[in-house]
């Protein structure tokens, strides 16, 4: 009985760590650690595609205050925040804020650029979308969620972080209150 157990146990184990390997595989293993409050925000790097913009360059946005928010076009939880950040986009872009969705895909068939481009119109998205396929800016930022919002100063540090869900009206007072600062 208790070989049998054992068997049972290092087969479990051995397909635990094979799906972890393949899940692992699909969100980009974290290359850096998560980025913190006052730090330099990363470049957008390894960039398939930019939908809605020409390329854009963090250095590029210095004296902007960026909104980066990383997101898939499948997760619910993404899709529950984009209304949120459209608007502050809206409300806000004339005043210095620049957002940018960062698509990282969760799984393999949110690679194609056409469906990202479907979701983008879907969702009535203006800002600008880098397509991350390799998970190389996602790696950057050391993100782990989705959906995930960093924002960024006019001198290009990083000084509010939200994951997941909620939390809206503080948010945007803190967008508001960076606004407040750059202009």
């Amino acid at each position: 009985m208790f070989s049998r157990f054992k068997t049972a146990l290092a087969v479990s184990t051995l397909a635990a760590g094979a799906l972890v390997a393949v899940f692992g595989a699909n969100r980009g293993a974290t290359a850096a650690p998560p980025v913190e409050h006052n730090s330099t925000a990363p470049e957008f790097t390894g960039i398939d595609k930019w939908l809605n913009s020409q390329p854009l360059t963090m250095q590029q946005l210095r004296g902007k205050v960026v909104l980066v928010d990383f997101w898939t076009y499948t997760c619910i939880n993404c899709i529950h925040t984009l209304p949120y950040v459209q608007s502050w986009y809206q409300k806000y872009k004339d005043q210095g804020l620049v957002v940018v969705g960062v698509h990282t895909p969760e799984y393999p068939f949110e690679r194609d650029t056409g469906k990202v481009s479907a979701a983008i119109k879907q969702y009535g998205l203006g800002y600008p979308v880098a397509q991350d396929n390799d998970y190389a800016t996602w790696n950057a930022y050391g993100n782990q969620y989705w959906p995930a919002l960093y924002l960024i100063d006019k001198n290009g540090q990083v000084v509010y972080t939200r994951f997941g869900e909620g939390n809206y009206e503080h948010t945007e007072a803190e967008i508001r209150a960076q606004l407040a600062k750059a202009n």
